[in-house]
C-alpha cells in the first residue's frame, strides 16, 4: 500500500485537536517514558481495576468513531426481519435515541432492570430482541462525544476494548464475583451457585487470598462510609447516603474469610478498610487521601481495586460525568508521580450494562446438541435453574466499556479480541503466575479460560513511547450538591421521528488479534439441507453465532478451539436457506439459496487467506455444483468493483483479492445470473500478526457507490 500523506490519514483517522485545558503537570506527566526495562510484562508493577457501574458499550461509546458501534456494517438480524437496532415496542419499535437534553452527561436517566430473568429475557435465547418489553424505553438511550467528553478523550487518548463483556447477564455482584473470583460458585459449593444480588455469605476462595499467599501486594481503595461491617443499619459499606461508603461494591465482604477477618489479618487491613468522609463534611476529595498518600509515598500495592460512593459510580440515577470526576481525580494522582505512573496499568471498566442495550449478542455456550456445539468442556457455565430463575448461560454477558489507561496504552487505540471479567485475573495471571505456580486460578472454567482472552494484546511493552497521551479537565462535573435527584422522564420524552445514531467518520488503530476463522457453507440440494464446517487457524477459541432467516429455527452458538474445527447442519422444509454466521471483529458468512424447485444455482465457495505483511489477500476457490452454466458476480464492497465469471457445470475458479489497500479488511458478496435466490457473502478481517487499522466501511469512508476513498 502506497502511504497517504500525513493530512489524509489524519483525516481518516478522525483526529481532531483534544481539549486543551488540562493542567500543565498532567501533560508533562503523560508525556513521561514508559517503564521499559524488559520489553515484556514485567515492566509493569502496579495494576489497578477501577470499576463502574452499569453502562453498556452502545450506551457509551457506540457514536465513537472506530469502534464496533452504530456503524457496524455486521449488525445481526432480529426473527422480524430487520437490523438488530429495531426493537419490538409492543405493535411498534424503538430505535436507540439520545433523550432531547442539553448536558445528558450530567442528566439523571432512571435505571433500567437488570437482573437474570430480565436480563435473560431481552437476550431471548440469542435473538436479542426483547430489550424494551423486559427493560424499558431508557434501556435504548444513548451519549455522544459532547455528553461525556472525557470518556471519550480517554478513549482517544488510551485504548478502548469494543469486545469485552461483562461476565454474566445479570446484575452487580454475580459480575463482580468473577471479577474477584473467577466465576459465583457454579459448581455448587461454598454457598454457590450466586446469580443475584443474594449477599448472604460465601465460602470459595478468592483472587487477593492467592496474591497474599504468594507475597503480592494489594489492596481495596474504598470509603467506609457508616462501616465496612454488618449490623442491623450497616450492610458491608452500603449507605442510605450515596456520597460516602462504597455501595457495597466491594464484593469481597460478601465472603465469611472476610467477614470474620479481624484487624492485623491481612483480609481485614486491606479489604475492610478506608477513608472517612463523613466526618469530613462528606468532603469528595476526602475519597481520595488514602490513594494520594500511597502514590506519593511510594506504598501503592501491585494489585489495586477501587470502588466509589454510589453517586460517583455511574449507576443510574447518577450521572455520568460525576464519575468522570472521580475517575479523572485517580488518574491526576498518577499523573503527578511520574516514577509511579511510569510502571503502572490502570483498567476503567464496567462491572454490567446495567439494562441498557448493546447491539452484539454476546458470545455464549449452547445448552444442548439443539442450541450448538463446543470443542472445549462447557461444565459449570450454564445455570441449571431453580424455581424462579431459568436454566440458562452464566454468560458472556453483554458488552461494557473497557478503557486500559497506561504509558503502554497510549494512542487512541481499539483492541477488538473478546475478553470478560475474569480476564483481569488471567493478566494478572501472566503478570505473576510464572514465578507462582498457584496464581493460577482455578475457578475460571475451561470454556471462559478459552474464550475470554487475558488483555495481554492490549499493550504495546516493546515499543511504548511513540505517542504522548492529552487529556481535557473535568474538574466542571464535580457534583454541585450533595442531594438526591429524581429520575429525567425518558417514557414523556421519546422520539417522534427515529432513526438510526450516526457513528462519528472515521478510523483508528487497531490491535493484532489472534483470530484466523472459517465457516465453509455448502448445500445438498438432494436431502434439502445445509452444512457449515467451522474451522479455526487461530491461535484463541472463537465463538460463532449462527442465526437463521427462517423464524422457526433459533440461534446456535459454535465454540470453536485453535487447531479445530465443528460441522453443524440444517435443515429447512421450506426448500431454502438464509444462514449467517457471525463471529468476532466482523467476521460474517451469509448463505442464501434454494434446495429444491427446478434447478437452483449451487455454488461451493471456500475461502482462505494470504498473510504475507505486504501481499495480504483473500482467495475464494468457487465450483459450479449445478448441472447448468452459472454466470458468477463477485462484488467488491471495499472498491465497487464487480468480478464476473461464467462457470460450466462442475467447473471451478480461483480468485484472489489483495486487501493492503483496506488495512486488510474485506467485504464480498457473490449471486449468480438468472438466480435471485442465492447470495453468499465473505466478510471480516484478516489477521496479518501485525497491528491495523479499524474497518473504513465502518468508519463512513465509503460513498455512494460502495467505493471506499483512496486509503
Amino acid at each position: 500500500m502506497k502511504s497517504p500523506e500525513r493530512r489524509k490519514f489524519m483525516q481518516l483517522m478522525g483526529t481532531g485537536t483534544l481539549v486543551a485545558s488540562l493542567p500543565a503537570s498532567i501533560t508533562r506527566a503523560l508525556a513521561i517514558p514508559a517503564n521499559n526495562r524488559t520489553g515484556t510484562i514485567k515492566d509493569i508493577e502496579h495494576i489497578i481495576i477501577l470499576t463502574q457501574e452499569n453502562r453498556s458499550f452502545d450506551h457509551y461509546f457506540g457514536t465513537l468513531r472506530g469502534v464496533r458501534g452504530f456503524a457496524d456494517p455486521h449488525a445481526v438480524t432480529l426473527p422480524s426481519g430487520k437490523p438488530v437496532w429495531h426493537q419490538p415496542n409492543g405493535a411498534d419499535e424503538l430505535l436507540p435515541f439520545r433523550p432531547p437534553v442539553d448536558n445528558l452527561g450530567l442528566t439523571f436517566l432512571p435505571d433500567p432492570p437488570h437482573g437474570w430473568n430480565d436480563t435473560h429475557a431481552a437476550w431471548n435465547q440469542g435473538n436479542h430482541d426483547q430489550w424494551v418489553p423486559n427493560k424499558g424505553a431508557v434501556a435504548m438511550t444513548y451519549h455522544t462525544r459532547e455528553d461525556i467528553p472525557y470518556h471519550f478523550a480517554l478513549a482517544d487518548a488510551f485504548t478502548i476494548c469494543d469486545a469485552y463483556h461483562c461476565s454474566l447477564m445479570g446484575p452487580t455482584d454475580p459480575n463482580r464475583y468473577h471479577m474477584w473470583t473467577g466465576w459465583v460458585g457454579n459448581d455448587g459449593q461454598g454457598g454457590g451457585p450466586v446469580i443475584t444480588n443474594a449477599e448472604a455469605g460465601y465460602d470459595w476462595h478468592t483472587y487477593p487470598e492467592r496474591l497474599q499467599k504468594a507475597g503480592i501486594t494489594w489492596k481495596v481503595y474504598q470509603d467506609i462510609g457508616d462501616g465496612l461491617f454488618a449490623s442491623d443499619t450497616v450492610w458491608w459499606g452500603w449507605t442510605g447516603d450515596p456520597y460516602i461508603g462504597n455501595y457495597g461494591d466491594n464484593s469481597l465482604l460478601f465472603f465469611h474469610q472476610y467477614q470474620n477477618a479481624q484487624p492485623g489479618d491481612p483480609l481485614a487491613d486491606f479489604a475492610k478498610t478506608g477513608t472517612e468522609i463523613k466526618a469530613h463534611n462528606r468532603n469528595p476529595h476526602k475519597l481520595l487521601d488514602i490513594f494520594r498518600d500511597d502514590v506519593r509515598n511510594g506504598k501503592l500495592p501491585q494489585v489495586s481495586w477501587i470502588a466509589a460512593p454510589e453517586a460517583y459510580t455511574e449507576h443510574p440515577n447518577y450521572p455520568a460525568n460525576y464519575g468522570a470526576w472521580y475517575v479523572s481525580q485517580f488518574i491526576e494522582i498518577l499523573a503527578s508521580n511520574p516514577e509511579v505512573w511510569s510502571k503502572t496499568a490502570l483498567f476503567i471498566n464496567y462491572d454490567e450494562e446495567g439494562g441498557f442495550f448493546d447491539h452484539m449478542v454476546p458470545p455464549t455456550p449452547p445448552q444442548n446438541a439443539d442450541q450448538g456445539d463446543s470443542t472445549v468442556d462447557t461444565v459449570n457455565e450454564i445455570y441449571p435453574g431453580d424455581p424462579n430463575h431459568p436454566s440458562a448461560p452464566y454468560g458472556l454477558g453483554m458488552r461494557v466499556p473497557l478503557i486500559v489507561v497506561s504509558p503502554w496504552t497510549k494512542g487512541g487505540w481499539v483492541n477488538s479480541q473478546v475478553f470478560d471479567h475474569t480476564s483481569l485475573i488471567r493478566f494478572l495471571e501472566q503478570r505473576f503466575g510464572d514465578e507462582y505456580p498457584d496464581l493460577i486460578e482455578t475457578n475460571i472454567t475451561p470454556w471462559r479460560r478459552a474464550v475470554a482472552g487475558d488483555l495481554t494484546s492490549i499493550f504495546n511493552f516493546a515499543n511504548p513511547n511513540s505517542t504522548p497521551a492529552f487529556l481535557p479537565s473535568a474538574a466542571a462535573y464535580l457534583p454541585p450538591d450533595k442531594k438526591l435527584h429524581p429520575d429525567y422522564p425518558v417514557d414523556d420524552n421519546l422520539p417522534v421521528v427515529q432513526e438510526l445514531p450516526m457513528q462519528e467518520q472515521g478510523i483508528r488503530p487497531a490491535r493484532a488479534l489472534p483470530y484466523a476463522l472459517h465457516a465453509h457453507g455448502k448445500a445438498n440440494t438432494a436431502k434439502g439441507t445445509f452444512k457449515i464446517a467451522f474451522t479455526n487457524t487461530g491461535t484463541a477459541a472463537a465463538v460463532f453465532h449462527v442465526r437463521s432467516g427462517d423464524g422457526a429455527l433459533a440461534p446456535r452458538s459454535f465454540t470453536v478451539e485453535a487447531n479445530k474445527n465443528l460441522i453443524g447442519n440444517w435443515k429447512s422444509d421450506a426448500g431454502y436457506y438464509d444462514l449467517s454466521v457471525y463471529g468476532p471483529n466482523g467476521f460474517f458468512r451469509g448463505f442464501k439459496g434454494n434446495t429444491s424447485g427446478g434447478n437452483p444455482a449451487n455454488l461451493d465457495v471456500s475461502a482462505s487467506y494470504s498473510y504475507d505483511e505486504t501481499k495480504i489477500s483473500i482467495k475464494l476457490d468457487l465450483v459450479n455444483l449445478s448441472t447448468q452454466t452459472a454466470k458468477i458476480h463477485v462484488h467488491n464492497k471495499y472498491t465497487g468493483k464487480n468480478f464476473v465469471k461464467e462457470l460450466k457445470a462442475g467447473e471451478s475458479i480461483s480468485k484472489n483479492w489483495p486487501l493492503a489497500r483496506f488495512f486488510g479488511w474485506y467485504d464480498l458478496t457473490i449471486t449468480v445470473e438468472g438466480d435471485a435466490n442465492l447470495e453468499y457473502r465473505f466478510a471480516g478481517h484478516v489477521e496479518s500478526g501485525k497491528d491495523s487499522y479499524s474497518d473504513p466501511i465502518m468508519g463512513g469512508l465509503c460513498n455512494s457507490l460502495n467505493a471506499c476513498v483512496t486509503l
